[in-house]
Order: C-alpha cells, then sequence, then structure tokens
C-alpha cells in the first residue's frame, strides 16, 4: 500500500518547489527539519526513502526528485524535475524565443568542445546570428547572467557550463539530441561534459574530474581503467565546501528557505499542487 504523504513530506517538497535544486547536505538538514517541524519520527540514513513516497505522489503530475551529481566537484544533489517536458520548452514561459535558441546554441557549443564549456567569446558570436532575433553584446550578457542567476548555466573565468540543475532536468533530451557525442563517465556511470578523456584512440573512455581525482588519488602513474594506457592528463584536486557553509536557511533556523528565481516548473506544479 502507498504510504501517505505527511505534514514533513508537503514540507520538504514546497522547499523543492522553492529552490528548484538543493545539494546533499541540504537535503539532509532539510530532511531532519522537516521531521521535526512535523513532529514525526526522524532517521538520518533514510533520506531516499522519505524522497521516495514524495517521488510516488508526484508521478501523476509528471514530477520526479531525481538525484544527481555535480560535475565541478562530485557533489551529490537533488532537484525538482519536469518528467513531461524534456527539452528548453520547459524554460519557454521565462525566456524570450531568441534567448531560447541562445541557450539552444550554448548547449550545442558545449555538446560539441572537448572540455564540456563554451566561450563567452563563442557565445557572444552566437547571439550576433540568431535567426530568431539577434542580440548585440550587451544583451547576450544579460541573458548569460540571467541564464546562470536561474541555475542553467554555470561561468568559471569567462568558460561557461551546463549547471547540475541543466543537465538532472534535460538529460533525456541531450541524450537523443547528442547522441553521437555525449558518453558516459567510465566510474560513475553519469553523463559527462567536464571531464578528461582518455588519448588511446581505441579506447577514449571519459572520466569527471572529480571522478579522476578520487581515482588516481595517490597513484603516482596513473593509468587508465580500461585499456590500462597511460593518463597523461593533470590529476586535479577537488575542494569541496565545508558542510556547514552548504546548509539551507530552513535547516539552521525556523525560516523558511530562501527561494531562487521562478521557473515555469515551479509555476505549473505549485498550481496543481
Amino acid at each position: 500500500m502507498t504510504r501517505p504523504m505527511v505534514d514533513s513530506h508537503r514540507r520538504f517538497l514546497q522547499t523543492m518547489m522553492s529552490n528548484g535544486i538543493i545539494d546533499g547536505s541540504q537535503a539532509e538538514a532539510l530532511h531532519k527539519h522537516c521531521c521535526e517541524a512535523a513532529g514525526v519520527n526522524y532517521s538520518q540514513d533514510r533520506l531516499d526513502e522519505f524522497i521516495e513516497v514524495i517521488n510516488i505522489h508526484l508521478q501523476p503530475m509528471f514530477m520526479h526528485i531525481r538525484k544527481g551529481m555535480s560535475e565541478d566537484d562530485g557533489l551529490q544533489y537533488y532537484a525538482l524535475v519536469n518528467l513531461a517536458e524534456t527539452d528548453v520548452t520547459r524554460m519557454s514561459s521565462d525566456y524570450a524565443d531568441n534567448e531560447l535558441e541562445l541557450f539552444r546554441k550554448i548547449m550545442d557549443l558545449v555538446a560539441e568542445s572537448e572540455n564540456g564549456t563554451a566561450s563567452s567569446t563563442d557565445i557572444l558570436n552566437c547571439g550576433d546570428a540568431l535567426l530568431s532575433k539577434k542580440l548585440k553584446k550587451k544583451e547576450t550578457e544579460q541573458v548569460l547572467n540571467k541564464f546562470v542567476q536561474n541555475k542553467w548555466l554555470t561561468e568559471k573565468h569567462g568558460e561557461y557550463s551546463l549547471s547540475t540543475r541543466c543537465i538532472m532536468e534535460m538529460e533525456q533530451y541531450m541524450r537523443t539530441l547528442y547522441q553521437d557525442l555525449i558518453k558516459n563517465c567510465h566510474v560513475c556511470d553519469i553523463i559527462a561534459f567536464q571531464c578528461q578523456m582518455c588519448e588511446n584512440p581505441d579506447c577514449g573512455i571519459r572520466m569527471h574530474l572529480p571522478c579522476v581525482a578520487r581515482y588516481f588519488r595517490g597513484r603516482s602513474d596513473p593509468h587508465c581503467p580500461a585499456c590500462n594506457e597511460f593518463w597523461p592528463h593533470e590529476i586535479p584536486e577537488i575542494h569541496r565546501p565545508l558542510a556547514s557553509q552548504s546548509q539551507p536557511s530552513s535547516a539552521k533556523e525556523n525560516t523558511a528557505p530562501r527561494s531562487t528565481p521562478s521557473t515555469s516548473q515551479t509555476r505549473r506544479s505549485s498550481r496543481r499542487l
């Protein structure tokens, strides 16, 4: 028999609808906060079971709280995703047609790149070549900032990459669109954009940077886990944020969590609930 959703589940879902995506430590803290606030039993190791109850009740609305990993630091994340809309049309109520066209072109650049990023220069050039309506340089920069603020892209030193939220929400769409370009990480078996690749032409496996760091930790003579060829890339060091810095405000104090800019997904799901 399906377990009913109680106040603790509803509180958790409300926060997910408001924030869209939270990291693993935030999810654990939020789980505890929601259980204690609702006066129900809390078990630290039952977060996924707790979320599964919510997911069962979200099925008729084609929504799902999905677990994924950040390509930047390897941290685990939870995102509320819309299963009914798998492509960029899910963003249509938040962006103009030419802005959506720009986002598609950014996805093209990222998928076709070797390191999973798109340079600001290439993106600015795309803005000037849109079919729907061209964007001036200043306008393109403003749209890019909006994509970053709404957690669809991340930016580092002028290089843009698909955010954890974007990959989790649009994975199936991207697998269909870029099926000849996309591969999974050899270590974690999750879709890999920002990664290192084996240079053996008969191999070519990919590994996320955090997975590379973990797999080759302490090894002075790294070799490919698939073909055993020497791994020529620099082994990255992954610096993760302190857990205390990543806790949501609702878990630290009895206040509502800080919400992110609204999306079409959040507005539609809030009306249905």
